[in-house]
């Protein structure tokens, strides 16, 4: 059991380090013309801010405990108690992983459309 709450530890703190904001490679391209660069950069602060809303440490956290659940029970169907344990560990962090990546698709979605109802053109 302790290696599974190490894993999951790790989910947690990784996906601490990918919701830290939607930027970088899933920024969102802007056509700039004729867009005051200054009053965008303001837009997509605020654009990000409503974009951390989203929860993604606990989606990691929820996406590990529901691997764990399913990865322990067919570990345990499919051989004995060390592969259940391994199988739980394996399910925790794949599932952190899945509730970590879907957080921050939705983060970056939330920005895209807050820049596109504030009138920019979103590219990508």
């Amino acid at each position: 059991m302790p290696r599974i709450l190490s894993l999951t530890l790790i989910a947690l703190l990784l996906s601490a380090c990918a919701g830290r904001g939607p930027a970088g490679a899933g920024a969102p391209i802007v056509d700039m013309k004729g867009v005051d660069p200054t009053q965008y950069g303001v837009d997509l602060r605020e654009c990000q801010e409503y974009a951390n809303q989203v929860a993604v440490g606990q989606r990691a956290v929820g996406g590990a405990a529901t691997g764990a659940v399913v990865g322990a029970a067919v570990g345990a169907a499919a051989g004995n108690s060390d592969t259940a344990k391994r199988s739980a560990g394996v399910g925790a962090v794949l599932g952190g992983a899945r509730g970590t990546g879907g957080a921050v698709r939705e983060q970056r979605m939330v920005v895209r459309n807050c820049l596109r109802n504030r009138g920019y053109s979103v590219l990508n």
